[in-house]
């Protein structure tokens, strides 16, 4: 296929019976997913969209979601997706930053200009608009970052870095048309949108949209739909393994499990994979990167504490604060260049220009790479504690805490001090029936850490808050400590 927008038309020729896309609702076949989305491109022409103009959708998870990103680049327009459980005043501020010309919502949300059943549902196909001729520099989709730091800002994907991010994936993942995704990660995200749906779809297989995700009630979908492949970030592995031992399902559809958003701790990787017998392939990359950067190779060897090699026709390097690439084994700032790389973000020409330098997209992630070319994440610039002038990596921390066989997951702060400036807090959710307190892990940490990076308070959590994605959300970890720390050393 030449382009990512010609996929129904293109699949509707190649096999019209086959089966495309499915939700909790409905399942279509390529033919009646082309016939949908011919219908959505003329309700949209129809409610004034043109070739230029940006439609906002706020759905849930559901195929009608595809549909209507279809339906839009058949008319040349752009896609912002808008988190389906935003406030009024958060769909109102990206609806109007993105300047988008109508609004599709679900259940007479409030700010619609269009219901989803009126744009995408069943029914007589109408007649619309040929298809436009799209341009390659053209704006594709508009993903807002999750604004941890100010606004958020929209990023500007165009038609270009989508085709050659589903180009790298579907080369590196091997995908074929045999391959059967299964989305359960949220779709107003460029990982759900790219990994779990074009990409299966442009190498001719097929994608399972599943609603909001229970670890209690994924395997039985994994039983009934028979997923190749499904990605997800580390809490959904966290919660998948946290589930009782006596649940042995059947995984053998499975070929792999993909991980991105988040590093993932070595320990969690070989919990998942030697009980469910799954292998996991772990990547890493930005929004601003079209979603994947690096990836473990399927084939192998995967290294677990690695995010893994810089896919073909990426370069990724590390920088100093000077700027200037470093030599392998040095720790520095991740850069990333290559086709996938964004336009920039949407109205902000100062915010791109110190993102994007010299076509090197700066990460704010700080790692190296070891001698066999796998990039390992060392943490976030911004989340870097310093205490009494010492240099601290959360990560590392958190690392050290993850080898604790009680140890579920594990978040490291740094929490304001009078006299040291901050020092680390590290909050703990353990593993289902463990049995462990804080200085049972405090005296953990001592063996391994220095003095200065062992926590001075570790606090036993049922839950680490997080962002929409499903990262652990450190701003609202740091306000929670921010006013008294108890202290255990």
């Amino acid at each position: 296929m030449q382009h990512v927008v010609e996929i129904p038309e293109v699949r509707a020729t190649w096999n019209p019976s086959g089966p495309c896309i499915a939700d909790d609702r409905e399942q279509l076949d390529n033919q009646t997913f082309v016939k949908r989305v011919r219908t959505a491109a003329a309700v949209l022409y129809a409610n004034g969209v043109r070739e230029g103009d940006v439609v906002a959708v706020v759905l849930s998870n559901r195929l009608e979601f595809v549909v209507i990103l279809f339906a839009a680049w058949r008319l040349g327009a752009a896609v912002s997706p808008v988190k389906p459980d935003s406030t009024v005043e958060e769909v109102r501020y990206q609806v109007e930053d993105c300047r988008a010309k109508v609004v599709v919502t679900e259940g007479g949300r409030e700010g619609a200009t269009l219901d989803v059943t009126e744009v995408a549902g069943p029914g007589a196909e109408v007649a619309g608009p040929e298809s436009a001729q799209v341009d390659p520099s053209a704006a594709a989709l508009i993903i807002y970052t999750s604004g941890t730091t100010g606004q958020p800002k929209g990023v500007v994907l165009d038609h270009a870095n989508i085709a050659a991010m589903c180009a790298m994936l579907v080369g590196a993942l091997a995908l074929n048309d045999t391959d059967h995704s299964l989305l359960i990660l949220p779709l107003f995200h460029v990982n759900g949108i790219v990994v779990s749906v074009l990409s299966p779809l442009l190498a001719g297989g097929r994608a399972t949209i599943a609603g909001r995700f229970s670890a209690s009630a994924f395997f039985g979908i994994v039983e009934r739909v028979r997923p190749t492949y499904f990605s997800g970030v580390p809490a959904i592995y966290a919660m998948l393994v946290a589930q009782p031992e006596s649940s042995a399902p059947d995984t053998s559809s499975l070929r792999r499990a993909i991980c991105g958003a988040a590093p993932m701790p070595a320990e969690l990787i070989a919990r998942f994979e030697t009980r469910f017998g799954v292998p996991i392939v772990e990547g890493y990359g930005l929004s601003e990167g079209t979603c994947a950067s690096t990836l473990n190779p399927p084939g192998g060897p995967r290294k677990p504490g690695t995010v893994g090699r810089p896919l073909p026709g990426q370069t990724v390097a590390i920088m100093d604060a000077d700027g200037r690439v470093v030599p392998a084994g040095t720790s520095g700032e991740v850069v990333i260049r290559g086709a996938n790389v964004m336009r920039g973000y949407l109205g902000r020409p100062e915010a791109t220009a110190h993102t994007v330098v010299d076509g090197w997209l700066h990460t704010g992630d700080v790692g190296y790479f070891d001698p066999d070319g796998y990039l390992v994440l060392v943490d976030r610039i911004k989340d870097m504690i310093i205490r009494g002038g010492e240099n601290i990596y959360p990560k590392e921390i958190e690392n050290v805490l993850h080898a604790h066989p009680a140890v579920l997951e594990a978040a490291v702060v740094g929490a304001p001090d009078p006299v040291l400036g901050e020092v680390p807090v590290a909050h703990v959710v353990t593993m289902p029936g463990a049995r462990v307190d804080a200085a049972d892990l405090v005296e953990h940490c001592r063996r391994t850490l220095a003095r200065a990076k062992v926590p001075v308070s570790i606090e036993l959590t049922e839950a680490l808050p997080r962002n929409p994605v499903g990262k652990i959300d450190k701003r609202k970890l740091r306000a929670l400590v921010a006013d008294a720390i108890v202290t255990t050393t």
